[in-house]
């Protein structure tokens, strides 16, 4: 029973991140990207596939977050805020699709955290839906000093990008190795695998 257990599990647990990594998937109260800017959404559509990240995550009962798992999760929030901002920025100054097509994805990335934050019943950051601003001091002061960088030339501008996803990569593997909840883990997970992909992107662009 116990192998058969594992096993139902660890079948949702790849569903869960297979239907979180799919592009242009139509979900209501979520916004996309548009010829390089974020727009929100409040669409209905249903979506074609079976579930969505957050009826999915809804399915893992809910647990006891400590203050410092609370925390983490709005900042990965708006850490991945950042690294949508900083790509829509960028793509509308130096026209690379490679911008536009991450930033879609790290759409994607801010939408599975919120979905976490509704489910919880925490605030989300007063700035989350304002391009370029951050409730996070040090967040801010990170998205002003990348978006000086990528001003200088499109290869500082991929530098940038790469700067976020290592950033990113560091971040998600100290948050995971500190251990959390299981649908944490499944989002973290997912973002983390999202980020190796994007830092190969850009590296490709650099000829690395």
């Amino acid at each position: 029973m116990l192998k058969r257990s594992m096993l139902k599990q660890t079948i949702l647990i790849s569903t869960i991140v297979a239907s979180m990594t799919i592009y242009a998937t139509a979900r209501g109260n979520q916004g996309t990207v548009r010829g390089g800017s974020y727009v929100a959404t409040t669409s209905t559509t249903t979506t074609t596939t079976p579930t969505t990240t957050s009826t999915l995550i809804s399915t893992i009962p809910v647990s006891d977050l400590t203050d410092t798992q609370k925390e983490e999760l709005t900042f990965m929030l708006e850490e991945e805020k950042l690294a949508r901002d900083v790509y829509l920025y960028l793509y509308d100054l130096w026209g690379s699709r490679v911008f536009e097509n991450i930033a879609n994805s790290e759409q994607q990335h801010v939408d599975s955290l919120k979905a976490l934050v509704d489910k919880y019943g925490l605030e989300l950051p007063s700035t989350i839906d304002t391009q370029g601003e951050f409730q996070n001091a040090d967040l801010q002061d990170l998205y002003d000093t990348l978006i000086e960088k990528g001003n200088l030339s499109l290869i500082d501008a991929l530098e940038v990008g790469v700067t976020i996803e290592e950033t990113d990569i560091s971040d998600l593997q100290n948050i995971l190795a500190e251990g959390v909840p299981e649908d944490f883990e499944i989002v973290y997970q997912s973002l983390l695998d999202g980020s190796y992909k994007h830092l190969d992107a850009f590296n490709r662009q650099l000829g690395r």
